[in-house]
Parts: C-alpha cells; sequence; structure tokens
C-alpha cells in the first residue's frame, strides 16, 4: 500500500508540467486555417486589437502649469487621446471581440488531461448515489479526452454570427462615443471663446461707464449737473461692474469645462486660437442631410447590427430543439491496478442527444428572442424618427445663426450710433441721463449679441454635422 501511495504522489506532483505541455493549443490561430469553418481572418481578428490597447492605455503626461495655443482641432486631437470615455468605449469592443472568441470555442475540440489515483477497499462498491458503476479498483492511471462537436444543426454557428454582429455593434458605439467626445469639444472651445469676448465686452463697458462716471461727477461738483444725472452714471457703472464679475465667473467656467472635455485633472492655461475659415450658409437642403444621417449615423449602424445579432440569437435558441451530435475519445495507461486488466485503455464513440421535454425552456426562450427581436426593429424605427427630427433641428437652428450673424452686425452699428447722437445730446444739454443709459445699455446688449453670434453660428454647423455625417 505504501508503494501506491508514493506513485501517487509522484503523479501528482507532475501534474503542473503537463498542464503546460506544448501539445494544447494557447491561440485559436495556432490551428489550420480554414478549420471548422473559421475563416483566417476570424483567427486573427484579435491581433490588431492589441495596439488599439496600447493607444487607450498610454496616455500622455501633460505638465499642469504650461501655457499653449490651442486650436478647435488641436483640442479634438487631444481629447481624443486623453479622455476616459474614448478609451472606455474602445476597451468595451476589443471586449466584445473576446466574446465572440468565446464563443467560438464551441467549434473547436476539447482536450484535457485526467490523472487520478485511488485507494479502495478489496471487492468495496458504491451503493449509494447516482447511476453509475459501482466497481472501485484501487488504481493509480493517466489519460486523456477529447471531444468534438459534430453538428448541433446551427445552434453554435449562430451563436457566433450573433457575437460577431454585436462586436460590430459595439464598434459603432465606440465610434458614436468618439462623436460625442468631439462635439462636447467644439460646444467647450466656442463657448470658452464666447466667454472670452464677452469679457472683453464687459470689460470695455466698465472702462467707459467708468470714464462717464467720472466726467457727470466732476460735472456735479461744478454745478453743471445735478445729483440725478449722478446718480444715473454711478447705477450703470455698478451694472457694468456687475456685468464684468457674472462674465469673469463664465469665462473661469468655460475653461474649467474645456480641460475637463480635454482629459485634464486640472484648469490649464491655454490660449485660444481663433478659426480663420470663412463663414458659409448651410446646405440648402435638409431631406438630403437626414438621408446622409440615416446611411452614416454610428448610433443608427450600432441598431441595426444589434437587431442582426438579436435575429441571429433567436434563430440559435430554436436551434437548441435539433439534436446534438458529438465525437468522444479517450486514451491512457494504469501503471497500478488490477493485474486481471489491461495496463491501456482507448476508445472512441459517437453520441447523440436527443432533447425530448425540459419543462418547455427551449421554446420559451425561443419566445423572448424573438420578441427581444422585434423589440430591437421597433428601437431601430424609433431611432430613425429622432435622427430625422434631430437633423432638421439643427438645419434650422444653423439657418437662423447664420442669419444672425448680418442681423447682429447691423444692431451694433445702429446702436452704436444711437449712442453716439445721446452722448452728444447730453453733452450739449440736450438730452437727459436716462436717454444716456438707455443708449448705453443697448450698446451693450448689442456689443454681447455680436460677439456672440460668430462663435454661435460656428458651433451650430458643428452639431449639424454632427448630427448627419459626424465630426
Amino acid at each position: 500500500m505504501r508503494l501506491k501511495l508514493v506513485f501517487l504522489i509522484g503523479i501528482l506532483s507532475a501534474a503542473p508540467c503537463l498542464a503546460q505541455s506544448p501539445l494544447i493549443l494557447q491561440n485559436p490561430s495556432d490551428a489550420p486555417v480554414g478549420a471548422l469553418g473559421v475563416s483566417a481572418d476570424e483567427q486573427v481578428s484579435g491581433h490588431d486589437d492589441t495596439s488599439w490597447e496600447g493607444q487607450a492605455s498610454s496616455l500622455p503626461q501633460f505638465k499642469p502649469n504650461n501655457t499653449f495655443n490651442l486650436s478647435v482641432k488641436d483640442a479634438e486631437a487631444i481629447a481624443l487621446k486623453n479622455n476616459p470615455a474614448i478609451s472606455v468605449a474602445r476597451l468595451n469592443a476589443l471586449a466584445s471581440k473576446q466574446v465572440t472568441r468565446e464563443v467560438r470555442s464551441g467549434l473547436w475540440p476539447t482536450a484535457y488531461a485526467n490523472l487520478t489515483g485511488v485507494d479502495a477497499y478489496d471487492d468495496s462498491r458504491i451503493s449509494a448515489g447516482g447511476l453509475n458503476n459501482p466497481v472501485i479498483y484501487a488504481r493509480a492511471a493517466g489519460g486523456a479526452t477529447v471531444s468534438q462537436l459534430i453538428t448541433d444543426f446551427g445552434h453554435t454557428t449562430n451563436l457566433v454570427a450573433g457575437a460577431r454582429l454585436h462586436a460590430k455593434a459595439e464598434d459603432q458605439n465606440a465610434l458614436a462615443t468618439k462623436e460625442d467626445v468631439l462635439l462636447a469639444v467644439d460646444q467647450a472651445f466656442y463657448n470658452a471663446l464666447q466667454a472670452q469676448a464677452v469679457l472683453k465686452v464687459a470689460q470695455q463697458t466698465v472702462a467707459s461707464r467708468q470714464l462717464l462716471s467720472d466726467q457727470v461727477s466732476a460735472l456735479t461738483r461744478s454745478k453743471l449737473k445735478s445729483d440725478l444725472d449722478l446718480s444715473f452714471a454711478s447705477v450703470n457703472l455698478a451694472q457694468a461692474k456687475l456685468l464684468q464679475l457674472d462674465a469673469e465667473n463664465n469665462e473661469q467656467a468655460a475653461f474649467a469645462g474645456l480641460s475637463a472635455v480635454l482629459g485634464f485633472p486640472t484648469v490649464q492655461n491655454i490660449v485660444l486660437v481663433e478659426d480663420t475659415e470663412p463663414l458659409v450658409a448651410p446646405a440648402g437642403n435638409p431631406d438630403q442631410l437626414i438621408a446622409e444621417a440615416f446611411s452614416q449615423r454610428p448610433e443608427i449602424l450600432a441598431l441595426e447590427f444589434e437587431s442582426e445579432s438579436a435575429e441571429k440569437l433567436r434563430t440559435a435558441e430554436r436551434d437548441q430543439l435539433f439534436p446534438t451530435i458529438s465525437a468522444l475519445g479517450a486514451i491512457g495507461d494504469t501503471p497500478v491496478g488490477d493485474r486481471r486488466l489491461s495496463s491501456w485503455y482507448g476508445a472512441v464513440g459517437v453520441n447523440v442527444q436527443i432533447p425530448i421535454f425540459n419543462g418547455f425552456l427551449f421554446t420559451a426562450k425561443t419566445h423572448e428572442a424573438d420578441l427581444r427581436a422585434q423589440a430591437q426593429r421597433q428601437r431601430i424605427l424609433d431611432l430613425r424618427n429622432r435622427i430625422s427630427r434631430d437633423v432638421r433641428t439643427s438645419w434650422l437652428d444653423a439657418s437662423t445663426a447664420y442669419q444672425r450673424l448680418s442681423v447682429s452686425r447691423q444692431l451694433l452699428d445702429q446702436a452704436n450710433q444711437a449712442f453716439d447722437l445721446s452722448q452728444t445730446r447730453y453733452k450739449l444739454g440736450l438730452g437727459s441721463i436716462v436717454e444716456l443709459s438707455q443708449a448705453q445699455l443697448q450698446q451693450t446688449q448689442a456689443e454681447i449679441g455680436n460677439a456672440q453670434a460668430g462663435y454661435g453660428y460656428r458651433l451650430a454647423l458643428a452639431v449639424l454635422r454632427y448630427q448627419t455625417s459626424g465630426l
């Protein structure tokens, strides 16, 4: 008996070495091309993804207090490298490709080694438990078992096709995330430019009203103007200072948002570079833009792939009602055991598993998959309706923003002219301080509107591109 135990310990100690045997395929790409109907492209589909992982993990490091110029294109490029949402979407797409390989593993042979050591009483039997061979022998043996699916009448292949379509949908979702980030960058960039422009207007307003307040104060001390004039001038100056405070706060918040969307943990010292491209009117036909969006928007492409994947899953669930045919093989050696039996063993066979009754499980799963496939088709219709609405709304917003360019400029010219006339009348004593204050207010509002109009139109164009062909 001691010799048997020593032998068993020796066999078990060799198990880790056998588990690392080079005979076991570590990568499906090591198998012959075309085996089991799997193409070479499918077998090596994961190779290019390693570079994607490297790009997602090796983000550039930035020093916190650097000052650098930034255009909108530079901002988009930095966000694509830095923004964590891009990495999350890419990693999810890579993970979905591994799911395809997981499902496809069912088409490959399964091989495993067994090391068994048993010490039993002589002439003993296993009498309780499941239905099995009750005879047990004291033995030490090692062997290998191989099983191969011959056919399950399309169940596994449909699962593989569904997983592959789901992976394509995740690729489109990653592209949609990229477009979302680019739109957020453009919004943050133009919002920061708008905030800068409004702050500049506010600072100029404070300077001009401070000058007027000083002049009115001097005239009041000389008894040439009343205390009412000085009060109105002081109120206008205080309003301008409040406007400047709000503009400074909005500018800081805009740059904080821009730094965040670029992927920086702290606010960066950024010098924004304005676009030099001329402003042109948007496309004249929104119906063409809607058709372009239907064919290019990654969200709708992702839902179409998901719908096709749901159809494959429905078919796979139905195929579980069919038999499963597989081949089995086993071979091994029993160096320690009953000498009345052969020291080695080997067998091959074919097994046909036919589902008869399982509480209507497969039928219910088929109906569930069919209903989910119908829901996916309805989601596509709903998304197409929302895309049509969003594209048309974006086109209307861009058209209105383009028209505002000329109108806001005209308004500014008229407000400047009205202010000059009011100021001249006030200096000549022909106008009141109320008239001058109203002209100052209208001029300030016109300057702010004109400063925002150009950036608002560029942002409206970015939204329109996002809603159609993408940024």
